[in-house]
């Protein structure tokens, strides 16, 4: 087991057809029940360009080539909860909503996002992906992973 304070290092591939998003209604934790960007841990020989590419392709089937890099997002906790996660997104034409070991995927229409059950962080990460900005998130959770702060760390501005 992963010793309490290590962060881990992942990647997540925001997937979009048009205003629509491929998101992943996690069976597992952590955020189990949640819809999350597929992704994963990075292997110890991957670059994270390369752990995106494999990830977005054993989770969807989808083959991506070009994943455009958007930001980092880090989150801390007292707990087993430490992540360094690299964040890219990729533009595809519409397909229905592929088969997924880690729980169902579903079209997710823009409008929508900010009312779904998601992560603290992600409402943040798709404004700003949307608006073609980097960022470098920072978060913070309690020992319950409730998150009591958030911040862009380019900017300097507090999200949370």
């Amino acid at each position: 087991m992963t010793p309490e304070g290590i962060k881990r290092v992942a990647v997540f591939c925001i997937i979009k057809s048009g205003d629509q998003y491929l998101l992943l209604k996690r069976a597992k934790v952590p955020n189990q029940g949640k819809f999350v960007p597929v992704g994963g841990k990075i292997d110890p020989y991957e670059s994270p360009i390369q752990a995106v590419i494999r990830e977005t392709m054993e989770e969807t089937g989808i083959a991506i080539s070009d994943p455009k890099f958007c930001g980092v997002l880090t989150e801390t906790s007292p707990v087993n909860y430490n992540w360094v996660s690299f964040i890219y997104s990729v533009e595809i034409p519409w397909i229905p909503a592929p088969d997924c070991d880690e729980g169902e995927l579903y079209w997710v229409h823009a409008d929508e996002l900010k009312d779904l059950y998601t992560p603290p962080t992600d409402w943040h990460i798709y404004q700003y992906v949307n608006e073609g900005r980097p960022f470098v998130f920072s978060a913070i959770f309690d020992e319950n992973l409730i998150m009591t702060s958030m911040m862009d760390e380019l900017s300097g501005q507090e999200m949370v």
